[in-house]
Formats: C-alpha cells, sequence, structure tokens
C-alpha cells in the first residue's frame, strides 16, 4: 500500500473501532515477524477488534478497498501463517479472548478467538474439565483451529479437526454465518466447520469457537526413558501403539535436542535418544500402562525409566518439552530455525525417522528432532545462519528431501504446522489436482482475494 492510502485506511478503520486501529512502525513490525527463518512481512495498519460486530465491519470496510485481511492470534505459527505478504489490516484478536458459556454437563464452551489454550485451561479449573490440544506455545485458539493444529496429547485426545465443534465466521463480504452447533453429530449439509478448520484464515476470520471438553483425569504420570540407540527408542513408541497402550503423550527427542533442552531448561537428564511418556486414567489404569510400557522400553535397549507423578516434576518436564524451539536456537547462538513438520503412517515412522537422522549426519547441519511419533509426526529445527544463503539453501535441500521422503511413504508435509508461505510449492507435490479445488472454494468465498492473501497457493 501506498505511503497515501494508509492514511485513509486508518482513517476508516478508527471511524469503526477508535484508536484500536494503528498503523505505528513498532507494532506494525511486531505483528510482522515470525518465529522461523522467514522475512518480515508488516501489515500497513493493525487493528484490536472487541466484538464480532467490530470484526465483521472491518472486513466489509477491507473488502470495499480491495485490502488484505489477515488474521492474528499468539503470533506462535510458524510457517509464516500470519505474515501480511501483501499488506493491509491485521486483525488482532487479544481483545477477543473470553469463554463465552461452558456447558459442563455436554462437556463443552464457546470461546473467542483470542483465548490461549492456558487461559482456557486455567478458566476451567474449577469444571472438572479441560481443553487436551497442547501444541507445545501458548496459542491462540482461533490460530490453532486455523492451522488446524494438535501436538503432545493428539495421540490420545485428537486434534483440532476433531475437538472443534462449530465455528462462528466473518466471510469476505463481511456477512456472518455459524458453521454447526453443539450436537456431537450432524448430517445436515456440508461439513463447514472442517472447511474453515485448517483454512489458514484465507477463506474466512474466524471470531467463535466451540470446543469439545474432557474430564481431566483421576491420576496422571508422566517417565523420560532414555535409550542406547535411535532405533531403541522409535521401535519402542512404535511398538506401545501397536500394543493399543492409551497413552497421553509420546515424545522423542533425540540426542542432540535433549543436550540443548539440558542447557536451556537445566532438566539433567541423561544426554541420549528420549521418549518422554504421559499416562492418563484411574491410579491403576496409569500404573498399568506405565508397567506394561517400561516392559517394551526394557525390551528395546532402554537405559532407565523415570516416572514423574507429582504436579510440579510432571510441569517441569513437559514446560521442557514445549520450549524444545528455543533450546534448539540455543545450541547455535544467532542461528534461525528452518522447521520441518512431515508426519507419516506409524508403520512407515522407523523407516523416515532413521533415514532423515542418516540424511542430517550427511550435510554436517546441526538438526535436532523432536517428534510427537505417537502418531508418527516429527520435526526437525535445521539451525542456519541467516546471513549465509548457501547455509540456507542446503536447509532448504534437506527439507524438501524430508518432505519427498514422507510423501513417498504416504505420509504429509506438514502434521500440524500448516502451509503458510513456506510450504506451498509441498502442498501441489503432495495434494496435486486437489489444489484446484481448493482454489475454486476460495475464488468462490473470496472473490476480491483479500482473506490471508499469499498463503496456501498463493
Amino acid at each position: 500500500m501506498t505511503q497515501t492510502g494508509r492514511p485513509a485506511l486508518l482513517a476508516a478503520l478508527r471511524a469503526l473501532i477508535g484508536e484500536r486501529a494503528t498503523d505505528a512502525a513498532a507494532v506494525r513490525e511486531a505483528h510482522g515477524r515470525s518465529e522461523a527463518y522467514h522475512a518480515p512481512h508488516p501489515p500497513d495498519v493493525v487493528a484490536f477488534p472487541e466484538t464480532t460486530a467490530e470484526v465483521a465491519a472491518i472486513v466489509a470496510a477491507c473488502a470495499a478497498a480491495r485490502v488484505p485481511v489477515v488474521p492474528f492470534g499468539a503470533g506462535t505459527s510458524l510457517e509464516g501463517n500470519a505474515l501480511s505478504v501483501h499488506g493491509g489490516v491485521c486483525v488482532d484478536f487479544a481483545r477477543m479472548n473470553c469463554v463465552l458459556d461452558v456447558n459442563a454437563e455436554d462437556m463443552d464452551c464457546r470461546v473467542q478467538p483470542g483465548i490461549t489454550r492456558k487461559q482456557l485451561n486455567a478458566r476451567l479449573r474449577d469444571t472438572g474439565l479441560f481443553f487436551p490440544i497442547d501444541p507445545g506455545a501458548d496459542a491462540s485458539i482461533g490460530g490453532m483451529a486455523s492451522t488446524r493444529a494438535s501436538g503432545t496429547m493428539a495421540v490420545r485426545y485428537g486434534t483440532m479437526r476433531d475437538n472443534v465443534l462449530a465455528l462462528e465466521v466473518v466471510l469476505a463480504s463481511g456477512e456472518v454465518i455459524r458453521t454447526g452447533r453443539r450436537a456431537r453429530k450432524s448430517s445436515a449439509g456440508y461439513d463447514l466447520t472442517r472447511l474453515f478448520v485448517g483454512a489458514e484464515g484465507t477463506l474466512g476470520v474466524i471470531t467463535e469457537v466451540t470446543l469439545r471438553l474432557h474430564p481431566v483425569p483421576e491420576a496422571i504420570s508422566a517417565a523420560v526413558c532414555p535409550f542406547a540407540s535411535f532405533g531403541g527408542a522409535v521401535d519402542t513408541a512404535i511398538a506401545v501403539i501397536q500394543s493399543a497402550i492409551p497413552a497421553a503423550r509420546i515424545e522423542l527427542l533425540d540426542d542432540v535436542m535433549i543436550r540443548g533442552v539440558n542447557a536451556y531448561a537445566k532438566l539433567g537428564v541423561m544426554e541420549r535418544h528420549t521418549l518422554f511418556f504421559e499416562f492418563h486414567g484411574t491410579p491403576a489404569a496409569v500404573a498399568e500402562q506405565a508397567a506394561r510400557t517400561q516392559e517394551i522400553a526394557r525390551e528395546n535397549g532402554a537405559l532407565a525409566f523415570q516416572s514423574a507423578t507429582k504436579a510440579e516434576d510432571r510441569s517441569r518436564l513437559w514446560n521442557a518439552r514445549d520450549n524444545t524451539l528455543y533450546a534448539g536456537l540455543g545450541l547455535r547462538p544467532g542461528a534461525r530455525a528452518v522447521i520441518t513438520d512431515v508426519c507419516v503412517p506409524i508403520s512407515r515412522l522407523a523407516a523416515c525417522l532413521t533415514e532423515t537422522r542418516q540424511d542430517i549426519d550427511a550435510t554436517g547441519l546441526i538438526a535436532p528432532i523432536v517428534g510427537h511419533v505417537g502418531d508418527g509426526n516429527f520435526h526437525t529445527l535445521i539451525l542456519v545462519d541467516p546471513a549465509a544463503p548457501e547455509e540456507l539453501a542446503r536447509a532448504k535441500a534437506l527439507h524438501g528431501r524430508m518432505v519427498g521422503r514422507a510423501l513417498r511413504l504416504d505420509g504429509t508435509c506438514t502434521g500440524e504446522h500448516g502451509i503458510g508461505i513456506g510450504k506451498m510449492a509441498f502442498l501441489r507435490d503432495e495434494m496435486g489436482g486437489a489444489v484446484a479445488v481448493m482454489a475454486a472454494l476460495k475464488r468462490s468465498l473470496d472473490p476480491g482475494n483479500i482473506m490471508n492473501p499469499g498463503k496456501l497457493f498463493a
């Protein structure tokens, strides 16, 4: 947008929401950065609405001016999903962070999109219920819905796709729709809820989310289990799943990542390839799950099986796991991370991880592995010098080989981070002609291409 056009846009938005629309340079820059290696793309204006009506008015004004609209939650996305690559208006939902209602008997709730998962669970504390989807970062619920997030507990509780019952969405015209009701199942027409979950804001702006909740487990136990070999850790994760042990979390950190976690979080665990487990249920069920898992681990060369049942010990463990991005970056100060996100069928996981580990070793790059291996999803943090183009090129080539390997094994280029701007070419490799169908849906719902343009398929 031209320097002359921005004042007119700002004036139009201030007529709607007052000083909660701003073009201050510091605010724009803060909303134009990503956690990963992607170049900054600041918006022209940042708006902070407080109601759905305000969001609808903002979108309608942008539609009339043919100005892009980019939804923004907590800013934790990793593929440039919320970068304003064509400028326009960034709609920040920080002020729309309320729990609108909780239906404890039906185990569901309705929330505004700006509430984070930790805020939501704090407000649910007295109900005996919780929202289990944990992508690691304290992401906003709206952002998690938009990227179809999952995380550490997806192996037991599913992903956002499984836990979003309905949405309220502002379309590109400014019209407000609801995609469903609170019933646990429905055959009423197209499944619009799932269409918008994972659309990354390219079809509409989510302004309310109806979520499925779960009972807080009677007992919870965690365990840390280091292995003598990488293969032993991977084989254990696969065997636990195939043995139908209902673990809530199964996380893999290779020895490089464990070294980073020990330095960053002072965890003090053995610097070997390590599985982190968590078990939910009754005290007897949790004890049985842990015992069966320990037996499988021992058969695959586990060096220890250290349990943690106290809340503070479990919190320390999972806080360390949740901060693996920063722990990984600490392995090479000043580096940026090219973050990969492949997912394969659980039967193909051993082959995919083993080949990936060999590939990393051959490149000479520092690229720790961390994964939600209970559902076949894992990441590498390929650490690169942002001032070294050749190094970034090597990292991108490694990433491309990882995706090619995952697709060859009938997997996907992204298990949970979404496409954003970082994986657009991979989406075409994975989905082929289906991308044209996605583009047709985009044109139908957003003919002016104002909703988060430049993402998914540009």
